[in-house]
């Protein structure tokens, strides 16, 4: 069985932000495999089904992105899944232009709250992250008011492509491994402001 969780804030002055990318891919997916994402359980919206032949739950917490972890934490321990590889998480990532993805097996938060509030609970780093581009804030922008902002037009047509790809990606992580799927999907550039960052191990997105 498989975890796929993806980040966001609850609330409808929150859908399609930057912030709420996890969601996103969330929906596609369950649009994709036929899967109700409407039980409102373990403090989030979660839908069961099967991707790939495999069981699968969707997960959409409702705590808000700095309680991410009190959903993923329940849901992990009541279906007492191997979370270092049976868990995937999508969370927005300012480090990566939009329309880029980067997955790895683990890493630290990254200034992340999201995630830094699921290591919290699962009590390690250990689990597979899905990071979805958004594009570093533009000079003069507060980080906040950007991340819960929505994409432009012209990154809209760039963000389907992305949205696409990470389904698939999940879907390679399933019938194959992790590891094709980040041979496959993974893709290296960065915003400009972060390059010298990225000699640092897991950098990554945002603080809210």
């Amino acid at each position: 069985m498989y975890i796929i969780a993806g980040l966001g804030n609850p609330g409808k002055q929150y859908e399609n932000t930057r912030h709420n990318i996890g969601w996103q891919v969330i929906d596609k997916l369950a649009d994709k495999h036929g899967i109700r994402v409407l039980e409102n359980k373990f403090k989030g919206l979660i839908g069961k089904g099967m991707i790939c032949g495999e069981k699968v739950i969707l997960v959409k917490p409702l705590t808000y992105m700095n309680l991410s972890g009190e959903c993923i934490g329940e849901i992990v321990n009541y279906f007492k899944i191997d979370e270092t590889c049976e868990l995937v998480v999508i969370a927005d990532d300012i480090s990566l232009d939009v329309g880029f993805i980067r997955m790895r097996k683990k890493g630290s938060a990254g200034g992340h709250n999201g995630l830094k509030s699921i290591i919290a609970h699962l009590g390690h780093e250990e689990f597979i992250r899905m990071k979805m581009g958004v594009g570093d804030k533009p000079a003069g922008y507060d980080l906040a008011d950007y991340v819960l902002g929505h994409f432009t037009k012209e990154e809209s047509k760039v963000l389907d492509e992305s949205i696409n790809n990470a389904t698939l990606a999940i879907e390679t992580i399933i019938s194959e491994d992790i590891d094709k799927a980040m041979n496959l999907y993974n893709t290296k550039k960065v915003s400009k402001k972060k390059e010298k960052a990225e000699s640092n191990e897991d950098t990554t997105s945002t603080t809210i």
